[in-house]
Order: structure tokens, then C-alpha cells, then sequence
């Protein structure tokens, strides 16, 4: 195990927690898989639960995800049967729901739409030819045909936050959940860093600023007063190259998703309605108000944004350099210097803490980390700061940083001293799995439940003997 990365970690050392408490709430994973569940041929139901079916093709799908994410991860023999589980855990889910009344609005479902589809399109390099390739639909069409399941997969997610609104974990809990770990089945955990980093921007010049003003004004002029079609321009001009391979749109989004001059405008036009030009950070902006609904507005958008030039990204690199050595000679401290500095607002607002964005949490692997930071800290201890390091943000400009271990562990098993967010984490799911499997069962006797074993052929008589599915064939409403 002292090669796996810690969430492979973790489903090693909650194995047997999984076979006890496996009601697993599966959202969306994959167009692709999904797409394979609902593709095939509907051949027999397994379960009904409510007004909820469970097909023969909804387990094979999962068993097709599970197979694609374990990632070389030995599946437990009775992985059928423990999706089956859950399977009928989250149809129950869904039957509870429709009796607490809740609901998701069409426009939070065309969000998550959007998003997803966006991403896989971001995949595929914006080309939907190769999504009708993939897929043999368009991404309008995939998104008609996904909308009920993902309607279910939302309302399945706030039936679950809403059971375990509540649930918290106390610090006995998690030492109880640590010293039931056999010793020899701790998990190894790798070198690990916490890094806090200041970030420079290179400034726009004058006359770049000035050329890009001048052609989102011109755009806009063809617009309103030539009536050139918005999403022609958007394909041919807009620099978010994500949305301009689709005519500009950036789909469905709720308030506070964008950026505030955006939304300032957006939220001010009528259905239809194109904005005057408007500048944020990312650079000059026309608007287009496709509709609203609420505090949800789909919008399309074309994006001009002024051009870094080498001397501008020069300027930037020495100032940092500036900044380093006035930190290394203790002129200032190097959190003052993010407060003064810093202009990533993200990092700035966490003392300057960057986020793994594979675990959520402060803390690298070695292995996880950008190739640029990687070799910049390569040999560094500590309390040590990086060189200037140049890298491309998230929106794809270069920016400059500088990057201080704020710890720096050796390789080691799992402890509660070193590692003991991890612990708390892995203590509170089982926790939470625990409560959810208690709170299915409460509610067994309160749903219609019927279970076709005849229609599992080899499985049925796996899941006769299956240990989590005892519930489920207790509750069933006649023979099995």
C-alpha cells in the first residue's frame, strides 16, 4: 500500500465498512456509463421500490463505473450484491422524497446539464462532432435524454444532505474509529507538503487594453446595428474558447457563480437583450440574457481579452523576484507579504494556503503536485521559498508565484498526531454510512417493496445469501 494514493488509501482501510454500511448515494459519474445503462436493451426488472423500477442493465452499468474508477483496486466478490443495495437504497430515497415534497427546479437541472456536458465537450476539445461520434447525439439531444436521471440524482442528493444535516463527529469518535484499525492494516501515507503561495498577475498595457475595447466595441456595433448573428461572432471572435465553440454559451448558472461586474450587468437585461461592453478581469465582455429564472440566468457571451505581452509578463517576474528577496531577508514576513501581494483571492483568503483540488484539503503528495512546483520546491525544506515560477491559471493566462513549505512530513503510517483530519474524515463517512443504512431501515416498513429474484438467473442465488440484501428480502412484499 505505500505506493497508493490516499484515496485508494482509504478505500482499503473502509473495506469491510463498505459490506456493512454500502448505501452509496451514486450521482453523475459519466455520460458515458449512464449512457451504457440506459442504451441497453431493457431486459428484466430485479426490484421495485414505491413507484421505482430496478433493471438487470442499472447493476451492470454500476459494476462497468466501479471496474473504470478502482483504478487496478481488487472489487470485492460480492460487488453485485452491494449494488443491488444501493440501488434499492437510493430508489427508497427517491420514494421518501416524494413524500417530504422535494424538489428540484428545471433550471438547477439544466445547471447540472450544462455543466456536464460543457466538460465533456471541454474533453473532446469543444469538437461535437466527436461527441455525435462518442455518443451518436448531439449535446442538446443528450441533454433531453439524460434529464429525468439527473432530476433523480438531485433530488436523491438533497434527500441525503438533509438526513445528515446533523451529523457531526466528536474527537473520542475518531480516536474509537483509529484504535479499531488492526495495526497491520494501517494505511502508509507518502511524503506530504502544505504550501502557501504568493501570485503576481501580469498587468495589460495601455495599448493592448485600448485594442481590445475598441474590437468588443466593434463586435457589439455589428450586433445592434448590423444584426449579425451573436453566436457567429462568438464562434469566430470570443477568446473563452470553451463557450465559443458554443455560439458563446455558458449555460444555466446560479447567482454568485460569476463574476460580479458580469452578473451586475446580466442580471439587469430582459430576455434577448444585449449588453453595452462590459470589462472584468478577464477582459472586455458582450452580454447576451438568453432567460431567468429566479436567481438562475442562462446567458452567452463573447470575450475579447487583452493580450500579455512578454515585456508586461517581465515586469511581473521581477516584482515577485522583488517581493522573494525582501521576504528572505526578513524584511517583511512572508504573510505579510500575501496581504500586500498576493492577488490570487482564493489562496489569500486561506493565509495563502493552496488546495489540493483532489482531496479538498491543504496537503500534497509529492506525486500530486504541478510539475512546475514540483521541480521548483525539489530539494527544499521547511519553511524554504521557491524561485518565481511561472504557470497557467485556471482561466489559461500565465501568472508568476512564490511558494513557502509550510510543512513537510515523512513517509509513515497513519497516526493520529500526523494524520489526523484524514482519520476524522474517514470516521465521520463511516459514521455517516452507519446512520443512513439505520435510517433505510427504518423506513422499509413504510414503502412497498418487491423483489423478482427469478430475474437475477446465476445472481439470484448471490443475493439469497447476501448478507445487506436480508433487509430488502424481508420487506418484499410476496415470494421473492
Amino acid at each position: 500500500m505505500k505506493n497508493m494514493p490516499f484515496k485508494r488509501k482509504i478505500l482499503k482501510l473502509n473495506q469491510s465498512i463498505m459490506k456493512k454500511n454500502s448505501i452509496i448515494i451514486f450521482l453523475f459519474v459519466g455520460l458515458s456509463h449512464c449512457l451504457f445503462a440506459q442504451r441497453m436493451q431493457i431486459d428484466k426488472v430485479v426490484g421495485v421500490v414505491g413507484n421505482k423500477i430496478i433493471l438487470v442493465s442499472d447493476i451492470e452499468a454500476q459494476v462497468k463505473i466501479m471496474r473504470n474508477q478502482s483504478q487496478g483496486v481488487d472489487m470485492p466478490s460480492d460487488i453485485r450484491c452491494m449494488i443491488l443495495d444501493q440501488l434499492f437504497a437510493n430508489s427508497l430515497l427517491l420514494a421518501e422524497a416524494d413524500k417530504d415534497s422535494i424538489v428540484v427546479s428545471d433550471m438547477e437541472v439544466q445547471a447540472q446539464l450544462d455543466s456536464r456536458i460543457n466538460s465533456i465537450l471541454a474533453y473532446m476539445g469543444m469538437d461535437e462532432n466527436r461527441f455525435v461520434e462518442n455518443y451518436n447525439m448531439t449535446p442538446a439531444e443528450m441533454k433531453d435524454f439524460m434529464r429525468d436521471q439527473m432530476r433523480d440524482q438531485l433530488v436523491q442528493q438533497k434527500m441525503q444532505q438533509q438526513i445528515m444535516n446533523s451529523i457531526t463527529i466528536t474527537p473520542k469518535e475518531v480516536k474509537d474509529f483509529f484504535d479499531r484499525i488492526p495495526k497491520d492494516s494501517l494505511p502508509y501515507f507518502n511524503s506530504e507538503v502544505e504550501l502557501a503561495e504568493i501570485v503576481l498577475k501580469p498587468k495589460v498595457n495601455d495599448q493592448e487594453d485600448a485594442r481590445a475595447r475598441k474590437l468588443a466595441r466593434n463586435l457589439l456595433l455589428q450586433i445592434v446595428e448590423d444584426s449579425v448573428d451573436f453566436e457567429l461572432l462568438a464562434r469566430k471572435y470570443s477568446d473563452d474558447k470553451a463557450s465559443a465553440a458554443l455560439g458563446g454559451s455558458l449555460g444555466v448558472q446560479p447567482r454568485g457563480t460569476l463574476v460580479p461586474e458580469f452578473e451586475a450587468t446580466a442580471y439587469q437585461l430582459k430576455d434577448g437583450e444585449v449588453s453595452e461592453v462590459v470589462k472584468t478581469q478577464f477582459g472586455y465582455h458582450i452580454i447576451q440574457l438568453i432567460n431567468r429564472l429566479g436567481n438562475n440566468i442562462n446567458t452567452r457571451h463573447i470575450l475579447i481579452r487583452p493580450d500579455i505581452t512578454t515585456d508586461d509578463r517581465e515586469k511581473a517576474y521581477q516584482q515577485l523576484d522583488s517581493i522573494r528577496n525582501l521576504i528572505v531577508m526578513d524584511t517583511i514576513s512572508f504573510s505579510a507579504a500575501i496581504g500586500q501581494f498576493s492577488e490570487e483571492e482564493q489562496s489569500k483568503t486561506r493565509a495563502g494556503r493552496i488546495t489540493n483540488p483532489a482531496t479538498g484539503d491543504a496537503y500534497f503528495e509529492l506525486g500530486d503536485l504541478e510539475p512546475s512546483v514540483y521541480f521548483a520546491i525539489d530539494g527544499l525544506q521547511q519553511g524554504d521559498i521557491s524561485k518565481v515560477i511561472e504557470f497557467d491559471s485556471r482561466t489559461g493566462e500565465k501568472q508568476f508565484r512564490i511558494v513557502k513549505i509550510i510543512t513537510r512530513t515523512q513517509p509513515h503510517p497513519a497516526n493520529m498526531q500526523d494524520d489526523y483530519s484524514k482519520i476524522r474524515m474517514a470516521a465521520l463517512e463511516e459514521k455517516k454510512g452507519q446512520f443512513i443504512s439505520n435510517w433505510v431501515t427504518s423506513k422499509l416498513s413504510e414503502n412497498y417493496i418487491e423483489i423478482k429474484l427469478n430475474n437475477l438467473g446465476d445472481m439470484s442465488k448471490e443475493v439469497m445469501e447476501c448478507e445487506v440484501m436480508e433487509k430488502w428480502i424481508s420487506s418484499s412484499t410476496g415470494k421473492p
